[in-house]
Protein backbone atom coordinates (compact mmCIF):
# COMPACT_ATOMS: atom_id res chain seq x y z
CA UNK A 1 0.00 0.00 0.00
CA UNK A 2 1.27 3.46 -0.88
CA UNK A 3 2.55 5.74 1.87
CA UNK A 4 1.73 8.88 -0.13
CA UNK A 5 -1.37 10.74 1.05
CA UNK A 6 -3.22 12.72 -1.63
CA UNK A 7 -6.40 14.81 -1.72
CA UNK A 8 -8.75 14.45 -4.67
CA UNK A 9 -11.56 16.86 -5.38
CA UNK A 10 -14.75 16.26 -7.29
CA UNK A 11 -18.11 17.87 -7.94
CA UNK A 12 -21.37 17.08 -9.74
CA UNK A 13 -24.84 18.58 -9.96
CA UNK A 14 -28.13 16.79 -9.28
CA UNK A 15 -31.86 17.37 -9.04
CA UNK A 16 -33.34 17.64 -5.57
CA UNK A 17 -34.75 14.14 -5.32
CA UNK A 18 -33.41 10.95 -3.77
CA UNK A 19 -32.90 9.05 -7.02
CA UNK A 20 -31.00 11.87 -8.74
CA UNK A 21 -28.76 12.53 -5.72
CA UNK A 22 -27.98 8.82 -5.32
CA UNK A 23 -27.16 8.40 -9.02
CA UNK A 24 -24.98 11.52 -9.12
CA UNK A 25 -23.10 10.57 -5.96
CA UNK A 26 -22.35 7.07 -7.20
CA UNK A 27 -21.24 8.36 -10.62
CA UNK A 28 -18.90 10.92 -9.09
CA UNK A 29 -17.29 8.45 -6.67
CA UNK A 30 -17.00 5.76 -9.33
CA UNK A 31 -15.21 8.13 -11.65
CA UNK A 32 -12.90 9.44 -8.91
CA UNK A 33 -11.94 5.86 -8.08
CA UNK A 34 -11.37 4.94 -11.72
CA UNK A 35 -9.43 8.05 -12.77
CA UNK A 36 -7.14 7.72 -9.74
CA UNK A 37 -6.76 3.94 -9.66
CA UNK A 38 -8.28 3.65 -6.17
CA UNK A 39 -9.96 0.88 -4.21
CA UNK A 40 -11.89 1.10 -0.93
CA UNK A 41 -8.74 0.08 0.93
CA UNK A 42 -6.81 3.07 -0.45
CA UNK A 43 -9.23 5.69 0.86
CA UNK A 44 -8.64 7.22 4.30
CA UNK A 45 -11.88 9.20 4.36
CA UNK A 46 -14.24 11.22 2.20
CA UNK A 47 -15.74 14.60 3.04
CA UNK A 48 -19.03 15.34 1.25
CA UNK A 49 -20.79 18.69 1.09
CA UNK A 50 -24.05 19.58 -0.61
CA UNK A 51 -25.50 22.97 -1.40
CA UNK A 52 -28.44 24.07 0.73
CA UNK A 53 -30.91 23.55 -2.14
CA UNK A 54 -30.33 19.77 -2.03
CA UNK A 55 -32.40 18.65 0.92
CA UNK A 56 -33.53 15.14 0.00
CA UNK A 57 -30.84 13.23 1.92
CA UNK A 58 -27.10 13.02 2.34
CA UNK A 59 -25.14 11.38 -0.53
CA UNK A 60 -23.18 9.33 2.02
CA UNK A 61 -26.18 7.05 2.44
CA UNK A 62 -26.25 6.26 -1.27
CA UNK A 63 -22.53 5.50 -1.34
CA UNK A 64 -22.80 3.19 1.65
CA UNK A 65 -25.67 1.31 0.03
CA UNK A 66 -23.62 0.51 -3.09
CA UNK A 67 -20.62 -0.77 -1.17
CA UNK A 68 -18.25 2.12 -0.41
CA UNK A 69 -16.91 1.28 3.04
CA UNK A 70 -14.48 4.11 3.83
CA UNK A 71 -15.32 6.70 6.52
CA UNK A 72 -17.81 9.20 5.07
CA UNK A 73 -18.56 12.64 6.48
CA UNK A 74 -21.40 14.81 5.17
CA UNK A 75 -22.42 18.41 5.69
CA UNK A 76 -24.59 21.12 4.15
CA UNK A 77 -22.92 24.19 2.66
CA UNK A 78 -24.12 27.68 3.60
CA UNK A 79 -26.40 29.40 1.12
CA UNK A 80 -24.22 31.77 -0.93
CA UNK A 81 -25.78 34.12 -3.49
CA UNK A 82 -24.47 33.48 -7.00
CA UNK A 83 -22.88 30.13 -6.17
CA UNK A 84 -23.50 27.06 -8.31
CA UNK A 85 -26.67 25.37 -7.10
CA UNK A 86 -27.74 21.75 -6.74
CA UNK A 87 -24.09 20.78 -6.31
CA UNK A 88 -22.43 17.86 -4.51
CA UNK A 89 -18.73 18.13 -3.69
CA UNK A 90 -16.31 15.40 -2.61
CA UNK A 91 -12.90 15.68 -0.99
CA UNK A 92 -11.33 12.22 -0.98
CA UNK A 93 -8.20 11.62 1.10
CA UNK A 94 -6.38 8.53 -0.09
CA UNK A 95 -3.09 6.67 -0.32
CA UNK A 96 -1.87 6.67 -3.91
CA UNK A 97 1.25 6.77 -6.06
CA UNK A 98 -0.73 7.93 -9.10
CA UNK A 99 -1.00 11.56 -10.24
CA UNK A 100 -4.11 13.22 -8.82
CA UNK A 101 -7.05 13.50 -11.22
CA UNK A 102 -9.78 15.80 -9.93
CA UNK A 103 -13.21 15.08 -11.39
CA UNK A 104 -15.87 17.67 -12.30
CA UNK A 105 -18.96 16.37 -14.06
CA UNK A 106 -21.69 18.08 -16.06
CA UNK A 107 -22.65 21.59 -14.92
CA UNK A 108 -20.09 21.34 -12.10
CA UNK A 109 -17.37 21.77 -14.73
CA UNK A 110 -18.16 25.48 -14.49
CA UNK A 111 -16.32 25.44 -11.15
CA UNK A 112 -13.12 24.80 -13.11
CA UNK A 113 -12.67 27.39 -15.83
CA UNK A 114 -9.86 25.36 -17.39
CA UNK A 115 -12.31 22.52 -18.08
CA UNK A 116 -15.10 24.46 -19.76
CA UNK A 117 -13.40 25.30 -23.07
CA UNK A 118 -12.15 21.92 -24.26
CA UNK A 119 -11.49 18.29 -23.41
CA UNK A 120 -9.27 15.61 -24.89
CA UNK A 121 -9.98 11.96 -25.68
CA UNK A 122 -6.97 9.65 -25.93
CA UNK A 123 -7.59 6.50 -27.96
CA UNK A 124 -4.70 4.03 -27.87
CA UNK A 125 -4.30 0.50 -29.12
CA UNK A 126 -2.37 -1.81 -31.42
CA UNK A 127 -2.20 -1.66 -35.21
CA UNK A 128 -5.41 -2.52 -37.02
CA UNK A 129 -7.70 -2.22 -34.00
CA UNK A 130 -9.88 0.27 -35.86
CA UNK A 131 -8.86 3.34 -33.89
CA UNK A 132 -9.04 5.82 -36.77
CA UNK A 133 -12.47 4.62 -37.89
CA UNK A 134 -13.83 4.85 -34.36
CA UNK A 135 -12.17 8.21 -33.72
CA UNK A 136 -13.78 9.71 -36.82
CA UNK A 137 -17.22 8.50 -35.72
CA UNK A 138 -16.72 9.90 -32.22
CA UNK A 139 -15.47 13.24 -33.53
CA UNK A 140 -18.45 13.60 -35.86
CA UNK A 141 -21.02 12.75 -33.18
CA UNK A 142 -19.49 15.01 -30.53
CA UNK A 143 -18.60 17.81 -32.93
CA UNK A 144 -14.92 17.83 -32.00
CA UNK A 145 -11.63 17.66 -33.93
CA UNK A 146 -10.09 14.34 -34.93
CA UNK A 147 -6.29 14.31 -35.09
CA UNK A 148 -4.90 11.22 -36.84
CA UNK A 149 -1.53 11.05 -35.10
CA UNK A 150 -0.59 7.86 -36.92
CA UNK A 151 -0.86 9.73 -40.21
CA UNK A 152 1.85 12.12 -39.04
CA UNK A 153 4.24 9.24 -38.39
CA UNK A 154 3.25 7.58 -41.66
CA UNK A 155 4.09 10.76 -43.57
CA UNK A 156 7.57 10.83 -42.07
CA UNK A 157 7.98 7.11 -42.73
CA UNK A 158 7.00 7.74 -46.36
CA UNK A 159 9.62 10.48 -46.63
CA UNK A 160 12.38 8.21 -45.34
CA UNK A 161 11.31 5.38 -47.67
CA UNK A 162 11.26 7.73 -50.66
CA UNK A 163 14.88 8.60 -49.92
CA UNK A 164 15.71 4.87 -49.70
CA UNK A 165 17.12 5.25 -46.19
CA UNK A 166 16.99 2.74 -43.30
CA UNK A 167 14.01 3.61 -41.12
CA UNK A 168 15.76 2.48 -37.92
CA UNK A 169 18.91 4.63 -38.28
CA UNK A 170 18.15 7.72 -36.20
CA UNK A 171 21.03 9.81 -37.53
CA UNK A 172 20.02 9.27 -41.15
CA UNK A 173 16.32 9.68 -40.38
CA UNK A 174 17.00 12.94 -38.55
CA UNK A 175 19.02 14.31 -41.46
CA UNK A 176 16.22 13.31 -43.83
CA UNK A 177 13.28 14.85 -41.95
CA UNK A 178 14.88 17.65 -39.93
CA UNK A 179 13.49 20.35 -42.20
CA UNK A 180 10.42 18.46 -43.43
CA UNK A 181 7.04 20.03 -42.75
CA UNK A 182 4.21 17.63 -41.96
CA UNK A 183 0.71 18.78 -41.09
CA UNK A 184 -2.97 17.88 -41.19
CA UNK A 185 -5.67 20.01 -42.77
CA UNK A 186 -9.41 19.61 -43.09
CA UNK A 187 -11.41 20.51 -46.18
CA UNK A 188 -15.17 19.92 -46.22
CA UNK A 189 -14.74 17.60 -43.24
CA UNK A 190 -12.14 15.45 -45.01
CA UNK A 191 -8.69 15.09 -43.48
CA UNK A 192 -5.66 15.70 -45.70
CA UNK A 193 -2.11 14.79 -44.69
CA UNK A 194 0.43 17.19 -46.14
CA UNK A 195 4.13 16.44 -46.54
CA UNK A 196 5.98 19.60 -47.53
CA UNK A 197 2.71 20.87 -48.92
CA UNK A 198 1.92 17.74 -50.95
CA UNK A 199 -1.22 15.72 -50.21
CA UNK A 200 0.02 12.21 -49.34
CA UNK A 201 -3.22 10.98 -47.76
CA UNK A 202 -3.50 7.98 -50.10
CA UNK A 203 0.15 7.01 -50.44
CA UNK A 204 0.73 6.62 -46.67
CA UNK A 205 -1.76 3.74 -46.36
CA UNK A 206 0.39 0.83 -47.58
CA UNK A 207 1.89 -2.04 -45.51
CA UNK A 208 5.41 -0.79 -46.31
CA UNK A 209 4.65 2.67 -45.00
CA UNK A 210 2.92 1.14 -41.94
CA UNK A 211 6.11 -0.67 -40.97
CA UNK A 212 8.23 2.39 -41.73
CA UNK A 213 5.96 4.47 -39.49
CA UNK A 214 6.35 1.93 -36.68
CA UNK A 215 10.13 2.06 -37.04
CA UNK A 216 10.54 5.83 -37.17
CA UNK A 217 8.06 6.33 -34.33
CA UNK A 218 10.46 4.47 -32.04
CA UNK A 219 13.17 7.09 -32.60
CA UNK A 220 13.42 9.81 -29.90
CA UNK A 221 14.04 12.60 -32.41
CA UNK A 222 10.94 11.75 -34.43
CA UNK A 223 8.72 11.57 -31.35
CA UNK A 224 10.02 14.90 -30.07
CA UNK A 225 9.42 16.51 -33.47
CA UNK A 226 5.77 15.48 -33.54
CA UNK A 227 4.97 15.70 -29.83
CA UNK A 228 4.73 19.48 -29.76
CA UNK A 229 2.52 19.50 -32.87
CA UNK A 230 0.07 17.08 -31.30
CA UNK A 231 -0.09 18.92 -27.98
CA UNK A 232 -0.61 22.31 -29.62
CA UNK A 233 -3.62 21.00 -31.51
CA UNK A 234 -5.02 19.22 -28.43
CA UNK A 235 -4.77 22.32 -26.27
CA UNK A 236 -6.54 24.54 -28.79
CA UNK A 237 -9.91 22.76 -28.93
CA UNK A 238 -11.79 19.63 -27.92
CA UNK A 239 -10.13 16.74 -29.72
CA UNK A 240 -9.81 13.01 -30.05
CA UNK A 241 -6.34 11.62 -30.80
CA UNK A 242 -5.52 8.04 -31.64
CA UNK A 243 -2.16 6.32 -31.48
CA UNK A 244 0.05 4.09 -29.34
CA UNK A 245 1.03 6.39 -26.46
CA UNK A 246 -1.52 9.20 -26.43
CA UNK A 247 -2.78 8.49 -22.90
CA UNK A 248 0.64 7.62 -21.46
CA UNK A 249 2.98 10.16 -23.11
CA UNK A 250 1.36 12.65 -25.49
CA UNK A 251 -1.64 13.64 -23.33
CA UNK A 252 -1.22 11.98 -19.92
CA UNK A 253 -3.73 14.48 -18.47
CA UNK A 254 -6.46 13.69 -21.02
CA UNK A 255 -9.85 13.59 -19.35
CA UNK A 256 -10.88 10.50 -21.29
CA UNK A 257 -8.65 7.55 -22.11
CA UNK A 258 -9.55 4.38 -23.98
CA UNK A 259 -7.51 1.38 -25.09
CA UNK A 260 -9.02 -0.32 -28.14
CA UNK A 261 -7.80 -3.79 -28.99
CA UNK A 262 -8.73 -6.98 -30.85
CA UNK A 263 -7.03 -10.29 -31.64
CA UNK A 264 -4.24 -10.21 -34.27
CA UNK A 265 -6.33 -12.34 -36.61
CA UNK A 266 -9.32 -10.02 -36.44
CA UNK A 267 -7.15 -6.96 -36.92
CA UNK A 268 -5.36 -8.52 -39.88
CA UNK A 269 -8.68 -9.44 -41.52
CA UNK A 270 -9.96 -5.88 -41.13
CA UNK A 271 -6.77 -4.40 -42.58
CA UNK A 272 -6.80 -6.94 -45.44
CA UNK A 273 -10.39 -6.07 -46.34
CA UNK A 274 -9.57 -2.36 -46.18
CA UNK A 275 -6.58 -2.67 -48.51
CA UNK A 276 -8.47 -4.91 -50.96
CA UNK A 277 -11.31 -2.38 -51.09
CA UNK A 278 -8.74 0.21 -52.12
CA UNK A 279 -7.61 -2.00 -54.99
CA UNK A 280 -4.32 -3.13 -53.47
CA UNK A 281 -3.07 -6.64 -54.25
CA UNK A 282 -2.38 -8.09 -50.81
CA UNK A 283 -2.27 -11.56 -49.22
CA UNK A 284 -3.97 -12.13 -45.86
CA UNK A 285 -1.03 -14.10 -44.44
CA UNK A 286 1.31 -11.22 -45.28
CA UNK A 287 -0.99 -8.73 -43.59
CA UNK A 288 -1.19 -10.94 -40.48
CA UNK A 289 2.60 -11.21 -40.37
CA UNK A 290 2.80 -7.42 -40.65
CA UNK A 291 0.33 -6.97 -37.78
CA UNK A 292 2.29 -9.33 -35.53
CA UNK A 293 5.56 -7.63 -36.45
CA UNK A 294 4.13 -4.21 -35.64
CA UNK A 295 2.83 -5.49 -32.30
CA UNK A 296 6.31 -6.70 -31.36
CA UNK A 297 7.85 -3.49 -32.60
CA UNK A 298 5.38 -1.17 -30.86
CA UNK A 299 5.30 -3.04 -27.53
CA UNK A 300 9.02 -3.74 -27.32
CA UNK A 301 10.49 -0.37 -28.17
CA UNK A 302 12.30 1.53 -25.43
CA UNK A 303 10.77 4.93 -26.22
CA UNK A 304 7.03 5.27 -25.47
CA UNK A 305 6.06 1.61 -25.98
CA UNK A 306 2.48 0.59 -26.63
CA UNK A 307 0.79 0.01 -23.28
CA UNK A 308 -2.51 0.73 -21.63
CA UNK A 309 -2.66 3.58 -19.13
CA UNK A 310 -3.93 2.59 -15.69
CA UNK A 311 -6.81 5.06 -16.07
CA UNK A 312 -7.91 3.96 -19.54
CA UNK A 313 -11.06 2.01 -20.36
CA UNK A 314 -10.17 -1.19 -22.22
CA UNK A 315 -12.43 -2.08 -25.14
CA UNK A 316 -12.07 -5.48 -26.84
CA UNK A 317 -13.66 -5.08 -30.27
CA UNK A 318 -13.52 -8.70 -31.48
CA UNK A 319 -17.31 -8.92 -31.28
CA UNK A 320 -18.08 -5.22 -31.69
CA UNK A 321 -18.66 -3.05 -34.74
CA UNK A 322 -16.93 0.30 -35.11
CA UNK A 323 -20.29 1.94 -34.38
CA UNK A 324 -20.69 -0.03 -31.14
CA UNK A 325 -17.22 0.96 -29.97
CA UNK A 326 -17.80 4.60 -30.89
CA UNK A 327 -21.09 4.72 -29.00
CA UNK A 328 -19.51 3.28 -25.85
CA UNK A 329 -16.94 6.09 -25.95
CA UNK A 330 -19.54 8.74 -26.79
CA UNK A 331 -21.81 7.68 -23.94
CA UNK A 332 -18.92 7.78 -21.47
CA UNK A 333 -17.92 11.28 -22.57
CA UNK A 334 -21.48 12.61 -22.56
CA UNK A 335 -21.95 11.28 -19.03
CA UNK A 336 -19.24 13.66 -17.87
CA UNK A 337 -19.33 16.75 -20.07
CA UNK A 338 -23.06 17.15 -20.73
Amino acid sequence: MSSNIVSIRGAITANNDEQSIAKASELLMRRIFFKNGLTNADVVNTMISTTADLTAFYPARALREVGYSMPLFSCLEPNIDGALGHCIRFLVTARSDNPVSNVYIGAARALRKDLTDYYAIALDGPSGAGKSTVAKLVAKELGITYLDTGALYRALGLKVLSEKLPTTDEAKVKACIEHVNVSIEYADGVQKVLLDGEDVSASIRTPEVSMAASNVSALPYVRAKLLSIQREIAHASSVILDGRDIGTVVLPDAEFKFFLTASPEIRARRRFDELKAKGQNVIYEDVLADVNARDRNDSGRKIAPLKMSYDAVKIDSDEMSAHDVAMSIINDVKEVVQ
